[in-house]
């Protein structure tokens, strides 16, 4: 292969794919996005048939099938070529294919081409120095629990054993349910597990989670942004706006009561039942492939199984249930919810951060550059020994700009990602300490539930 090969490929991906939309055959519909099969996908307004598609990355693919996945395939596939998309069988065309986001920018190019002499291709996986991290807390995850389902439960334990479970979210599922831990599907599937294993599901996981990624902080199809919704506004709504209320007023004050319960919602939650991520569906997504329907009896059964080890067996082991056994479950759910969701909110939702990324593509019809958009949206804070204790989530924006990247890579990427981020006048909010981050965040909770932003303009301007 010739040294440039790659390079080549990210310059012409833009332009091979146009070509290959253009191209059409007698036995192809014209389709709506609306009227796709659950078997098939749309990307760039062409539409793709999965029935027989081998996917290198497993079945994962067809978690979202019957969508527009335009944004979500290009996301992953940093090395995108005509060639990925051949081998699928195109079935037809999109009549009302539009697009906010553009890629194969300049930004995107120098940015793609400059980290991947950083990480070379087919390196981006986890190193071994991760896996020795992600051994070590599912190691210690599983003494843990052993304790927690052996021994008479504490609030000691119970909160060491909650934390515990939010590093297996943070440094275990996430790399793996992203297809970042390995280029081995089966890997990613199992460690990918440990979302169940901690009281949520993988397959709702990606389906939230990878559409948050696709468009983060997009006004209308970002769940997470909508998430807290009605007890904490993450999006700055206009004054008089119909979900504000007098208490958001406040909510800087209150907001980690409510991220605290998020281990409750998870948990017994009746999304498992169907596997509809209600936060995914309302923004647009659609979950009724084949492969969400089968996957549904096994993750009613990991739940389940979650539910008996952590809420039923203290009791029976313990000889019945008490108050203060439900008191230990309980804390046991808070630590591991304000582990994780204290540390999710600090991502996108800061002073300055951009709130409406699209505004320009609504206002002029000119779309946006998707990687611009990923890093004026995110935070990124701390160093090394934070990304080892967070799983590389305080590298926001590296994590953002390459989530199939395994977050080893991320300190060694990020000083290159900041420098050709000020080339180009992209803004990158960089806090060299967590509290640093924690309290911008709390100022921007403050400001958004007191629409005080508003004071001077519209904030929804897209502009910094």
């Amino acid at each position: 292969m010739a040294p440039d090969a790659d390079k080549l490929r990210q310059r012409k991906a833009a332009g091979v794919v146009s070509e290959n939309a253009t191209q059409s055959t007698q036995s192809e519909r014209l389709a709506t996005v609306e009227a796709l099969k659950s078997h098939e996908v749309a990307i760039d307004g062409i539409i793709y048939d999965l029935t027989d598609f081998d996917h290198p990355g497993g079945e994962s693919v067809h978690l979202f099938g019957g969508n527009d996945v335009t944004v979500q395939y290009k996301m992953v596939h940093p090395y995108h070529t005509s060639k990925h998309l051949e081998k699928m069988q195109r079935v037809g065309k999109l009549i009302d294919y539009t697009t906010e986001y553009k890629f194969d920018t300049e930004f995107e190019r120098e940015i793609k081409r400059e980290v991947f002499k950083i990480v070379r291709r087919g390196q981006e996986f986890g190193t071994l120095g991760w896996f020795s991290r992600c051994f070590f807390f599912i190691g210690l995850f599983a003494f843990l629990q052993y304790l927690w389902v052996t021994t008479p439960t504490t609030y000691a334990l119970a909160i060491v054993y909650g934390i515990s479970q939010a590093f297996i979210g943070l440094n275990v599922q996430h790399d793996a349910n992203h297809g970042a831990a390995s280029k081995k599907p089966w890997v990613n599937n199992v460690l990918g597990l440990g979302a169940d294993f901690i009281g949520g599901s993988k397959w709702l996981w990606m389906e939230q989670h990878w559409t948050h990624h696709s468009f983060t902080n997009h006004h209308e199809k970002d769940p997470d942004a909508f998430g807290a919704e009605p007890f904490i506004l993450f999006n700055d709504y206009e004054p008089g706006h119909s979900k504000r209320t007098f208490m958001h007023r406040f909510q800087a004050f209150y907001y980690v009561l409510p991220l605290g319960a998020y281990w409750l919602s998870s948990v017994f939650n009746p999304e498992i039942f169907d596997l509809r991520q209600r936060g995914a569906e309302n923004v647009g997504l659609k979950m009724e492939s084949d492969y969400v329907k089968k996957s549904r009896k096994y993750a009613i059964f990991l739940r389940l199984l979650y539910i008996f080890t952590n809420c039923i067996a203290p009791a029976i082991n313990q000889g019945g249930y008490t108050w203060n056994i439900l008191g230990h479950v309980m804390v046991m759910g808070a630590a591991s919810s304000l582990t994780l969701a204290i540390l999710f909110a600090l991502s996108h939702n800061f002073e300055d951060s951009n709130r409406d990324p699209t505004y320009q593509a609504r206002t002029n019809g000119e779309p946006v550059c998707w990687f611009k958009a990923q890093v004026e949206t995110s935070s990124t804070y701390g160093g090394f020994v934070s990304g080892c204790l967070t799983g590389g989530l305080n590298f926001q924006v590296e994590h953002h700009l390459f989530p199939r990247m395994s977050s080893a890579w991320y300190p060694f990427i990020a000083p290159k990602v900041r420098e050709i981020c000020k080339k180009h006048d992209v803004k990158y909010a960089y806090y060299p300490w967590v509290w640093q981050n924690m309290a911008s965040t709390v100022k921007y909770l403050h400001q958004s539930g007191n629409a005080s932003n508003w004071a001077h303009g519209n904030p929804y301007t897209g502009e910094l």
